[in-house]
């Protein structure tokens, strides 16, 4: 038997000025697309033999433009077209987010435009984030469809190689089924939907109870995505029956499922301490154990951001300049600032130099004049499943002259999510009480290492209250939008 496998990720923020291009996608073929999806194990296993495609990986960005996105979808229906003859099924991995100029969500038209090749029957198993989007006619188009539960996504590799694993099953006994799909008048931010968190636990179990019913084949919920405007936004939950006869049993259980999901939709809250900024900040000064994280939500990198925002160095540096003055240590990782770095990037530790840090680009960015010295330089890493080890960029870490502040200054945005990513650029967080990240929900080996966190609730391209941001296309009534 033969697979054909890809990829595609692109977490599409509309709120930044910043396009996708081709350049902007880590891109892979071959022997290296199979090895990046970590699916290589599964198949062989099962004596499959795997069919490479295209992995395109831009992470959390902009809207791609709308070249660079017909260039990966021809490259997708170009390896369906060449293998067609031969291939059994399909395992991709579509993330559920991307927003092409001009397409609308590039996930939803790569799959039709696969299904137009292959027609309606061959089976094409589906994995993706649970902050994408889905669709009545996206999801009626896959056989299975299956996000992570976790969140931040830990279980992503592993959720890739357990729908391998189960497509293997399914080639051996095909079966004439499609995922089930109900769409919930719900919208969530990622921060509201933390799967070590109520609701998300119970839902997580109540879903990992249903997949042991033998009459289901997979069941999962989709949080979706709420940072560009589309028809598609909000939650919907997807249940895929295990054969052709339990068709109708699994529309039973995704009633059952999406009723469970939105009888909790008042227990959804943001996770951890939560605050406006002036009281965020007030809080972490005011704790007396260290290291505090303030999560900059309304700047959230992990979510495409751009990691520009000055705000929170701003209420810093008017608390050190104030009577009351400024008696923690904090440090800020990263700011992103290309022009700044440029600057301190030909200078060596221990020189002085006097920087303007802030891209200007909106008030939240709005550029801060300081006298600095040298403190460290390293390489910016990767996080989570991304790969540790390659180079994403760079950042110069400098101390504020007169003031307990530290600055990360980056080459390019980067979340620092990981001790390892602190390290590479010559910081340890336990030197610091508090530490600034461009985060929003706390990244797990930061929330275990924190004696406190608490997430501002900073304005930015990753607002994090719904009923602020101005949607136009999205579905209405809509909970928390409108009183359902």
């Amino acid at each position: 038997m033969k697979v054909l496998v890809g990829q595609f990720i692109t977490e599409s923020n509309a709120n930044i000025p910043l396009k996708n291009n081709v350049g902007s996608f880590k891109m892979l073929f071959g022997d290296d697309c199979i090895d990046g999806m970590h699916i290589r194990e599964v198949f062989e296993q099962r004596d499959v033999e795997i069919v490479p495609s295209i992995l395109a990986d831009a992470g959390a960005s902009g809207v791609i433009e709308r070249a660079a996105f017909e260039y990966i979808e021809h490259e997708f229906v170009n390896a369906v077209r060449t293998h067609i003859h031969e291939i059994d099924g399909m395992l991709l991995m579509l993330h559920g987010a991307s927003e092409v100029d001009g397409v609308g969500s590039g996930d939803h038209h790569i799959l039709n435009a696969i299904r137009e090749v292959v027609g309606e029957y061959l089976p094409i198993f589906v994995v993706c984030d649970p902050h994408g989007n889905l669709c009545e006619s996206y999801v009626r188009q896959t056989t299975l469809i299956r996000s992570y539960r976790e969140s931040p996504h830990t279980d992503s590799i592993a959720t890739l190689q357990k729908v391998a694993g189960w497509l293997c099953d399914f080639l051996l006994n095909r079966q004439n089924i499609h995922s089930v799909y109900r769409k919930l008048p719900l919208i969530l931010g990622g921060e509201q939907s933390v799967s070590t968190d109520e609701p998300v636990r119970s839902i997580n179990s109540y879903m990992d109870k249903m997949e042991k019913d033998p009459r289901i084949r997979s069941c999962s919920w989709h949080v979706g995505y709420i940072r560009h405007d589309s028809d598609v936004a909000g939650c919907g939950i997807v249940v895929v029956p295990q054969n052709e006869a339990d068709q109708g049993y699994a529309e039973q259980k995704a009633d059952e499922l999406a009723a469970y999901v939105w009888d909790r939709r008042h227990e959804f809250h943001y996770t951890g301490v939560a605050a406006m900024p002036d009281r965020a900040f007030e809080m972490a000064l005011a704790f007396g154990g260290q290291p505090v994280f303030i999560t900059d939500s309304g700047d959230n990198v992990t979510s495409g951001a751009t990691g520009w925002n000055t705000y929170i160095l701003r209420q810093a540096i008017e608390r050190a300049e104030s009577n009351v003055g400024l008696n923690r240590r904090l440090l800020f990782a990263n700011i992103c600032d290309p022009v700044c770095y440029d600057v301190l990037s030909g200078l060596d530790e221990g020189d002085s130099a006097h920087i303007s840090l802030g891209v200007g680009f909106d008030d939240m960015s709005q550029p801060v004049e300081l006298d600095v010295h040298v403190r460290s330089r390293g390489p910016l890493r990767g996080y989570l499943h991304h790969p540790h080890d390659a180079h994403y960029g760079d950042a110069v870490v400098v101390s504020v002259d007169g003031m307990p502040i530290d600055v990360s200054v980056a080459s390019t945005r980067q979340a620092m999510c990981e001790r390892h990513q602190f390290e590479a650029v010559g910081l340890n967080w336990g030197d610091y009480d508090v530490v600034v990240v461009k985060q929003g929900y706390l990244f797990p080996e930061l929330k275990e290492a924190a004696a406190f966190s608490v997430m501002s609730l900073t304005l930015g391209t990753t607002p994090q209250d719904t009923k602020i941001i101005p949607f136009k296309r999205i579905l209405r009534p809509m909970y928390p939008i409108d009183d359902i």
